[in-house]
């Protein structure tokens, strides 16, 4: 008789608060920057 096939589980991991919030800030801040300068150079289109 054949085993019914079991998917492995991985195991579980937790993230400290900081590190998600360095995590973020690590990608979020070069990216606010870069939308704000395009929106800003955009807004001479319309002037």
């Amino acid at each position: 008789m054949n085993k019914p096939f079991v998917a492995p589980v991985a195991p579980e991991t937790t993230s400290s608060g900081a590190a998600v919030f360095l995590a973020w800030a690590f990608v979020g801040i070069p990216l606010l920057w870069g939308v704000s300068q395009t929106f800003i150079k955009a807004l001479d289109l319309f002037r």
